[in-house]
């Protein structure tokens, strides 16, 4: 195989990764190696976003703006983009204009916060058009300030983001997408020595026998995971493989009864598509994590990590998904519900790495809601997720699936909760509650900071009901503060 550095353009020239160790993250390089010391360090862990930069990148032949938490983003996973920090923004002549709109409407006070919130309004500007303030509100949702109560903050956003883009980097995009495009020559990157290093295959031939080789290595997607392992558990993690130049796993496949995704297909991308499975899981998406963590983090990493309280599992067990999972030449199938087996451990040999996930779509007579329970509604880990799919033969339920996050060591069904609902009319309240009733004999839910046992049950069975009694009939704005965005759009 043929080897080269890891590559990023950096104020107008190529950086190629070399010397540092393979956990190196990107506000490390850039603060300590580049002295650029704009970008903050504060949570550690992708919640404040104090350390937001942005990623421009091709795709499809476009260039994207992408901010990220460069706290948990390692170095390596810069291959092929222009990483652009705060410092870049302001040109001889002047400040940027969403700086400039900062200043005017008083946007910062102890400033702390400011690069990064200055760097997501730089990439929502970038996106195009002109935002009002909810895009405003969930562009900002991985923002945290404590000074200014985010009121002149938005009104800055909304000035400065009403105008297209007129800064260098949309004067200069054409020949950055050419040096850009020239990096992506489908070469296999690496860096580091055989005991500590950081691989980037291209293939998944080779992604396959280096993980053969090396099966203890980590593997990475979107690192919104593994940073923190990183970041907060200090884990000596050595030996790293990044799956995200490895092409084919970045594909999403709609067809018409299902939509499959590859591994390394990020939460922004897979948005849409499981939006337009039900509007439930578009929200769930905005709500499962901010744009810089939606930007990185990917649909395989958040189901292979294993984690009992990640939001798709649930959701796409309610659904009937499936998984494909690949070892050396051998492929195998398995619904996504028999992947877990225990607390972080899941059906997965030494080697072998999840590639492709295959969510249904609803068919006739399919009804589905998803339910998100966390202590604040944007960017926050769920107490539980509860996800429920019902066939109807007419006012019956002839099949149920209901599955929860949160609830257990693994994300899992609900099979005396589903039992219950079988052959009974969805049209009845007593069908409901004794569903709901049937809920304990399915978990034993564990108390600790997020949420006691008794309030993770009580919001369960409310989630459940709450379902119910929609799929029954009764309107969403009965029982939602914000009713579904089918009924919101029908009304537009």
């Amino acid at each position: 195989m043929s080897l080269r550095p890891v590559r990023f353009l950096r104020r107008g020239r190529l950086v190629e990764v070399a010397e540092v160790h393979p956990r190196t993250t990107l506000l490390d390089w850039l603060r300590l190696r580049e002295r650029s010391c704009g970008t903050k360090e504060g949570c550690a862990e992708g919640d404040c976003g104090a350390c937001t930069v942005v990623l421009a990148r091709l795709r499809d032949g476009r260039m994207v703006y992408e901010p990220v938490n460069a706290c948990i983003h390692l170095l390596g996973q810069c291959d092929g983009a222009e990483v652009i920090t705060v410092e870049d923004l302001a040109e001889a002549d002047g400040l940027h204009p969403v700086q400039q709109a900062m200043v005017e409407k008083h946007g910062s006070q102890c400033g702390f916060c400011t690069p990064g919130i200055m760097m997501s309004l730089f990439a929502l500007q970038h996106e195009g058009g002109a935002p009002d303030r909810d895009a405003v509100n969930e562009a900002l949702a991985g923002n945290l300030c404590r000074c200014t109560g985010y009121r002149p903050i938005v009104e800055a956003a909304l000035d400065a983001c009403s105008r297209s883009p007129s800064d260098r980097f949309s004067k200069t995009e054409a020949s950055t997408s050419k040096v850009l495009a020239a990096l992506d020559d489908g070469s296999d990157a690496w860096f580091g020595d055989p005991q500590a290093f950081f691989a980037a295959p291209a293939s998944e031939d080779l992604l396959s026998r280096i993980l053969e080789e090396t099966p203890d290595a980590t593997i990475l997607a979107g690192s919104t995971d593994v940073g923190l392992r990183i970041t907060k558990a200090l884990e000596p993690i050595e030996r790293i493989v990044w799956l995200g130049r490895v092409k084919g796993l970045d594909r999403v496949e709609d067809l018409p009864d299902a939509v499959v995704f590859g591994a390394t297909v990020t939460h922004a991308r897979a948005l849409p598509h499981l939006e337009a499975i039900d509007p439930d899981l578009g929200d769930m998406m905005r709500r499962f994590g901010s744009k810089q963590i939606r930007a990185a983090g990917t649909v395989g990493g958040n189901i292979a990590n294993g984690s009992p309280i990640g939001d798709l599992a649930p959701a796409l067990i309610a659904l009937g998904a499936t998984i494909e999972l690949r070892k050396a030449e051998r492929l195998r199938t398995i619904p996504l519900e028999s992947f877990f087996i225990e607390y972080r451990k899941q059906d997965r040999e030494p080697g072998e790495y999840l590639r492709r996930v295959a969510v249904p779509k609803l068919r006739p007579g399919e009804l589905f809601r998803c339910f998100k329970i966390s202590k604040r509604r944007d960017e926050d880990i769920s107490s539980t997720l509860g996800a429920v799919k019902v066939t109807l033969d007419g006012d019956l339920v002839a099949a149920a699936r209901i599955a929860y996050g949160g609830m257990a060591g693994t994300p899992k069904r609900a099979p005396a909760a589903e039992a219950a609902l079988i052959g009974r009319s969805i049209k009845q309240a007593a069908t409901w509650r004794a569903a709901a009733a049937a809920l304990p004999g399915d978990y034993r839910p564990l108390s600790d900071h997020r949420a006691s046992a008794r309030y993770r049950m009580q919001a369960a069975q409310a989630v459940l009901v709450k379902a119910l009694a929609e799929m029954a009939g009764l309107p969403s704005a009965s029982t939602r503060l914000h009713p579904r965005r089918e009924a919101s759009l029908a009304a537009e």
